[in-house]
C-alpha cells in the first residue's frame, strides 16, 4: 500500500512571520476566504488559483510557500 504525499504549507506560516503579517492580513492581501485558510491551516487541498494569489500577494513563487512531505512508501514514478 502506498502511502499519499502531504502537502506543506510551513514555509508559508514561516514566511509570514518573517514579513511580521497574520493570517487575516494574508486573506485580505490575497483574497482569499476563511474557508481556504483553514483548509492551509490543516495542510488540506487548495486550489492552484488561491495558491497563485496568495504567490501574488506576497511577490513570491510556489516553491515559496509549500512543500510535498513524501511518505516512507511513496514510490518514485519514473
Amino acid at each position: 500500500m502506498e502511502d499519499k504525499p502531504i502537502v506543506s504549507y510551513k514555509k508559508l506560516w514561516k514566511l509570514l512571520i518573517d514579513r511580521d503579517m497574520m493570517k487575516k492580513d494574508l486573506m485580505e492581501a490575497a483574497k482569499i476566504s476563511t474557508a481556504s485558510m483553514s483548509k492551509l491551516g490543516r495542510s488540506g487541498n487548495v486550489t492552484v488559483d488561491v495558491l497563485a494569489r496568495i504567490c501574488c500577494a506576497l511577490g513570491c513563487q510556489i516553491g515559496d510557500i509549500m512543500e510535498i512531505e513524501h511518505g516512507e512508501k511513496t514510490q518514485n514514478i519514473r
